[in-house]
């Protein structure tokens, strides 16, 4: 199918971006397009106008700051991937990256196009979870800063308000004693997460101080696995205490549910991945 006419606008500056969706409310912003384009094509989504913002050079790159590593919303799949910098500071996001979709899809998407999609099957959700990012947008009314934890408000939704465009994304430097890993089953097409986990934890003198759990995939939206992380904070990262803390970890009630996965299976899945992170982070962690 194709879609729907529309009115095509480029911008080449934030400031241009936010005037241009002030005159037109309804129209979407069109980053790398890999989630926007599909839904028009199907007639699933027809805005009366799009504002591309893939030529505004302020949204793009990786810098670091103090112990802050700041990625640009522009930024692709594929520079997240293959960045050194993040390899060296933050090596949960391009280990992460590499699980999502294909080649194509990972030169021309971008982390701000995907985080502001919220597709609840989505890679960068349970990383941002994970990692306890900021994310920063800015609006009619100036700048503001999102914490991960709010940002996800449901299905396809975020806490991004009308004419706010998606910055920025804050995330802290990996240090010494700190482990990481993202595991993921993925759906054999779209590659997609039927379930996906990501973990951080942070282990001094072999006792966990700090667990922070990220799941996409398995519910309407990313969340945080709060109780596991709270039955491992103080204990040994070892395998009976992982198993232990996973037994019951999320019940299927509330789990998305398809052809393609139970939602009982997805519950499964979600503790089974879970212990294969945490061991794995607590392996980094120790080395």
């Amino acid at each position: 199918m194709y879609p729907a006419s529309f009115e095509y606008y480029r911008a080449s500056t934030l400031q241009e971006a936010l005037n241009l969706l002030k005159q037109h409310p309804e129209a979407k912003l069109l980053a790398g397009g890999h989630s926007l384009i599909p839904l028009m094509k199907l007639r699933l989504a027809s805005p009366p106008a799009l504002v591309d913002i893939r030529r505004v050079a302020e949204l793009k790159g990786i810098r670091r700051t103090d112990g802050t590593v700041v990625v640009g919303a522009l930024t692709t799949h594929r520079e997240v991937e293959f960045s050194e910098e993040l390899k060296q500071w933050c090596p949960l996001l391009p280990e992460m990256a590499a699980h999502i979709g294909d080649p194509p899809v990972r030169n021309m998407g971008t982390i701000g196009g995907s985080l502001a999609h919220a597709d609840p099957a989505a890679d960068y959700p349970a990383a941002m979870l994970a990692l306890g990012a900021t994310i920063k947008a800015v609006g009619p009314n100036g700048e503001r800063a999102i914490a991960a934890d709010d940002f996800f408000v449901g299905m396809l939704t975020t806490a991004l308000g009308p004419g706010e465009i998606l910055t920025e994304v804050h995330v802290p430097v990996l240090g010494k004693g700190t482990g990481w890993a993202y595991e993921k089953f993925p759906h054999p097409a779209s590659r997609y997460a039927v379930v996906g986990v990501a973990v951080v934890v942070r282990v001094e003198n072999g006792i966990c101080r700090e667990a922070r759990i990220g799941v996409t995939g398995a519910a309407p939206k990313a969340f945080r696995a709060t109780n596991v992380e709270q039955a491992l904070a103080g204990k040994r990262l070892d395998e009976g205490t992982v198993r232990a803390a996973t037994e019951n970890m999320v019940s299927p009630e509330g789990l998305l549910s398809d052809p393609f996965a139970s939602a009982a299976y997805r519950a499964h899945l979600c503790a089974v991945l879970t212990r294969r992170a945490l061991l794995r982070a607590a392996e980094r962690a120790a080395g």
